[in-house]
């Protein structure tokens, strides 16, 4: 029981610390120039540098390794149950 009103109150402590700071940002006004602008000039020199790769693969890799993660826990867990499943017949 402790550890639950010790989780549900670092939930809520970390809900309002990011709420507060979210609170706290400048809001920019925008203007035509930026409805009008149709490029990315980031992501175009990204490109031309040849670094976008570099984003997408990192980011590939990242996805991948959640993947296999997931996989592998779901395959422990399916033991799991088999052996509690057993141990209770």
């Amino acid at each position: 029981m402790q550890y639950l009103r010790n989780s549900c109150f670092l939930i809520i402590l970390i809900l309002m610390l990011t709420l507060q700071m979210a609170k706290a940002q400048d809001k920019i006004p925008i203007n035509e120039q930026d409805y009008s602008n149709s490029s990315i000039e980031m992501a175009d020199q990204m490109r031309a540098d040849g670094k976008i790769y570099v984003v997408v693969g990192v980011i590939v890799v990242i996805f991948i390794g959640l993947g296999s993660y997931m996989v592998s826990l779901d395959r422990k867990i399916g033991k799991l149950e088999k052996e509690i499943n057993h141990s209770e017949h």
